[in-house]
């Protein structure tokens, strides 16, 4: 009888990966990025509207902290590559120890704490800081393992597009908390406890999940770490255009005037279809829900697409003018009624087909460009190259909740009159579609100027490949079976 595709236990070769180590290890990011989506997306929300912090006070004060974070993630990168390990052990321990610890921190991030203004921030940023710098080694573990996973750059991308599918479902499952945290609220409970019930399920719960990615080995023989310090495995990174381009890229999306979904759903969406109302965090749920499907599904044929349309790169290239493109259309047809919520819903999933693609290729370029820098310098860096990957997502959670804090402000946001159930400024209110539908815009065509310059030919990666094989060949190697 021929086994499910999910759990076949025997790879095709030497080098490739058995499909229960991939399921194990992309149900592994399904869980991290569970409890990190919910940490990135909710915080800001639960310490300005909760906890009733100053918006101001938390654009800058997290925008700093993220900063901080943003650097600290390269040295601890830059520490794995040279830390002495076992073969076959460089990065698969920071899969084991670390999640438990992350998500007990995640849950506490999350209680009512009765201090005074400022005690609260205290509070919050003394637990995110160690929440980070942990969680910076699981990220740098989990990501790395994609580099050393095969040494063949085809290999790599199958595993790269099935750890970014587990990947997309952690996100798609906090995805589901608008339309739980209705639920729970109708039903009585106070806001503040659904938080903190979250804190466990998806803090503590993702981590513990996150666990299974311990499962996959490493398949590629490193040599040991040379006697250097972490800053000069820093400057190694210059050598490696490719996620320089990528990382810059990246952060340049995140310097648009926009502010989180959820002010623009809670504040200016309400719809009603005979006797049934549908409340903005409701209308949030289903526009996340719809609008993703496309993108998800697309996620299964990454790799078919790529080969069809010329590389990952074109990938990039097309997702970007299409967001371009379509938010603008979008803006002119509306959102205020069924039919325009609908079409807005059906246009925007058609910019998550591609868009959902993006990380697939930025994890697979990153990852063949490990190879070209390990032939050009005889390092790998698996450690700094996707810590690059964890500094570039902190730096632009950073710009973001820099932005977002000055527009809340600007604007007149008044978190007590959401907990009240009055309506916000007229200004607030009218500044709300702009910055939803075309915010992003800015982000995307800085990102199509810098990714423009990146190299994706796929001759050039089999002549890489060839050349490390006589190199490894050539040295001493190790049983993979450790």
């Amino acid at each position: 009888m021929k086994k499910l595709f999910l759990f076949t236990k025997d790879a095709k070769g030497p080098g490739y990966v058995p499909n229960n180590q991939i399921f194990a290890y992309a149900s592994g990011l399904t869980g991290q990025n569970i409890s990190y989506s919910y940490v990135s997306g909710w915080l800001r929300y639960f310490c300005i509207n909760i906890l009733h912090i100053d918006p101001k006070k938390v654009g800058y004060i997290f925008s700093a902290s993220y900063v901080w974070d943003a650097i600290n993630d390269p040295v601890v990168g830059a520490y794995v590559d040279r830390r002495k390990y076992k073969p076959y052990q460089k990065l698969r321990p920071y899969l084991l120890w670390c999640p438990p610890i992350i998500g007990v921190l995640i849950a506490a991030m999350f209680f009512n704490v009765n201090f005074p203004e400022n005690g609260k921030i205290v509070y919050i940023l003394l637990l995110y800081f160690a929440f980070d710098l942990i969680y910076s080694f699981q990220d740098v573990g989990l990501w790395g393992m994609i580099a050393l996973s095969s040494p063949h750059s085809e290999e790599r991308a199958r595993v790269a597009q099935w750890v970014s599918i587990g990947a997309g479902a952690g996100g798609a499952i906090v995805g589901l908390f608008q339309q739980l945290r209705s639920m729970m609220t109708g039903a009585g409970l106070k806001d503040m406890t659904v938080f903190l019930i979250f804190g466990f399920v998806f803090g503590l719960g993702g981590e513990l999940l996150s666990m299974n990615a311990y499962r996959i080995k490493e398949l590629v023989a490193t040599d040991p770490p040379q006697k250097e310090s972490v800053w000069q495995s820093l400057a190694v990174i210059r050598h490696n255009p490719t996620l320089l381009l990528i990382s810059f890229a990246r952060l340049s999306q995140e310097f648009s005037p926009k502010v989180q979904n959820a002010y623009f759903f809670e504040n200016c969406t309400h719809y009603r279809i005979g006797n049934t109302e549908i409340s903005g965090q409701n209308a949030e749920f289903l526009y996340g829900l719809f609008g993703g499907i496309p993108g998800a599904a697309a996620q299964f044929f990454a790799n078919k697409i790529a080969a069809r349309i010329g590389g990952m790169k074109r990938i990039l290239l097309i997702s970007q003018s299409a967001s371009i493109l379509i938010r603008v259309i979008t803006f002119f047809i509306g959102y205020n009624s069924i039919p325009k919520f609908i079409i807005m819903t059906l246009l925007i999933s058609f910019v998550n087909l591609p868009g959902s693609l993006m990380d697939i290729a930025h994890r697979s370029l990153t990852s063949d460009s490990i190879d070209e820098l390990e032939l050009k310098t005889g390092l790998r860096t698996e450690g700094v190259s996707f810590s690059m990957q964890n500094f570039t997502s902190k730096m632009r959670s950073g710009a973001a909740t820099l932005i977002e804090g000055i527009l809340l402000d600007k604007l007149g946001y008044d978190s007590f009159r959401k907990e009240q159930g009055l309506p916000q400024s007229e200004t607030f209110l009218k500044w709300q579609w702009p910055m939803f539908c075309l915010g992003p815009v800015v982000g995307a065509v800085l990102y199509l100027i810098i990714i423009s310059f990146v190299k994706d030919n796929k001759d050039h990666r089999a002549e890489v490949e060839r050349q490390l094989k006589e190199r490894r060949a050539a040295g001493v190697s190790c049983s993979a079976d450790q």
